[in-house]
């Protein structure tokens, strides 16, 4: 399969995003090139080159006897103007897009609480999985999409009213696959977000099957099982050219995209430009 950029670009681009997105703190020190290597499934030389891209960039440096080391000193949120009512970022996205990846960035850059699918929900739907007889790793049986799956995106929804009837903006992430198709459901919780006092932003995060496959693969999520044991099943089953029936922030998290990092500061002046001009 040819590959959508270089080896060392791809683990170059996904270390960044974790720094950037806060799961690689500032003053953290890199594991080493072999266990880096190794993490990767490619050459020492691959990962050498990675991090002098990262080097370059100034998000790692070099400190003898310490090894990489990752500079990465951000502006915090009190450094920037709040909104006059409260704003909600929907982020979706494919397995592997890099959704929340970029509501951790934009969470980083606010201050605002982030409402990710997976961590509010997955403890209780592994267990109600098990208690139906199913694998907790199960995403894809009827009984899941049909029963289980509605119930987590109610939880979620729970999640962004309580925080907006608070006078909190906040960010949700999940693909939103089935939601962002219905032009009904996209209706219904714009109605919920205005009813409240809140504006809602629709966000789909884009990034080509390739580099998706890079991702899912790395991150190891036993819920990812499936898919990369059908591929290219998986891939022909979906649509890439997915978007929101509403108007809405397309996030370009592919090979050749600009850095997550200056796409998310862009979103968060839209959002916060828009709030001004709503006074």
């Amino acid at each position: 399969m040819q590959r959508s950029e270089p080896l060392h670009q791809q683990v170059a681009r996904n270390i960044r995003n974790d720094i950037e997105a806060g799961r690689i703190r500032d003053g953290q020190q890199l594991p080493s090139t072999r266990e880096l290597a190794a993490e990767w499934n490619v050459s020492p030389f691959t990962i050498n080159e990675a991090m002098d891209a990262l080097i370059k960039e100034g998000l790692v440096i070099s400190k003898p006897r310490a090894g990489r080391v990752v500079h990465a000193p951000h502006v915090t949120s009190a450094a920037l103007p709040k909104p006059t009512s409260p704003r909600v970022i929907f982020v979706g996205g494919y397995a592997g897009s890099g959704k929340t990846e970029l509501g951790r960035v934009i969470a980083r850059g606010t201050g605002w609480p982030m409402l990710d699918k997976d961590t509010i929900t997955r403890p209780v739907v592994e267990v109600a999985l098990e208690l139906l007889g199913l694998s907790p790793n199960d995403r894809e049986s009827a009984v899941y999409v049909d029963k289980v799956r509605p119930r987590e995106y109610e939880a979620l929804s729970g999640a962004m009213m309580e925080n907006v009837q608070c006078g909190n903006s906040a960010i949700v992430t999940a693909p939103f696959i089935r939601e962002f198709s219905d032009s009904a459901w996209v209706s219904r919780i714009q109605a919920t977000c205005q009813s409240l006092g809140a504006t809602p932003t629709f966000v789909w995060v884009f990034c080509d099957a390739d580099t998706m496959r890079g991702y899912v693969r790395h991150r190891g999520a036993a819920r990812d099982a499936h898919k990369l044991a059908n591929w290219d099943e998986y891939i022909a089953g979906i649509n890439l050219d997915l978007r929101p029936p509403v108007p809405h922030v397309v996030i370009d998290n592919s090979a050749s995209s600009r850095p997550l990092q200056d796409q998310a500061e862009k979103l968060i002046s839209k959002v916060l430009s828009e709030s001004q001009d709503n006074r």
